[in-house]
């Protein structure tokens, strides 16, 4: 276990791979609107609020029905929304991980997994792959979340 000094340094190998993780699914949940919007430029359409379908720079030549469901533009929508369901329990729960100085190989196995079923899980509903198959990824990732709670829990009782 690390001394208390070091813990949130880079000379903690497991703040390190925590670090480069979160980094990593920060990134992810900041680029999904991103891929929303280039999704709704590029259809011209599935636009959520009234004002969005009035003409304006971006939207030169509004018409009807741009405010109703696209399934193109909605897909990454409920991917960031799933996103936003996923990714800030991990950052939680992988700091105070980090915290309570978990064996390196313990957290490299968890922390990755998670990314790694994420990355997954993206790719999966990306390309509109069966519910069961996003569930697995989306199982792996939320074992590891809970896996490094409960591993956090048992250090602090």
């Amino acid at each position: 276990m690390p001394t208390e000094a070091s813990i949130l340094t880079l000379q903690n190998p497991v703040f390190q791979i925590y670090l480069l993780a979160a980094s990593i699914m920060i990134l992810k949940l900041m680029i999904q609107p991103w891929i929303t919007v280039q999704r709704m430029l590029k259809v011209g359409g599935g636009y959520r609020s009234p004002e969005d379908a009035k003409k304006s720079p971006i939207n030169p030549e509004p018409h009807e029905g741009q405010l109703e469901t696209n399934e193109y533009v909605d897909r990454s929508r409920r991917m960031n929304l799933n996103d936003l369901e996923s990714i800030p329990g991990f950052l939680f729960a992988g700091i105070l991980f980090v915290l309570v100085g978990p064996p390196l190989l313990l957290a490299k196995i968890l922390i990755w997994t998670y990314v790694v079923a994420r990355g997954a899980h993206f790719v999966a509903y990306a390309t509109g792959q069966l519910h069961d198959v996003r569930a697995l990824f989306w199982t792996f990732s939320s074992l590891s979340v809970i896996a490094m709670a409960g591993y956090v829990l048992m250090q602090a009782l």
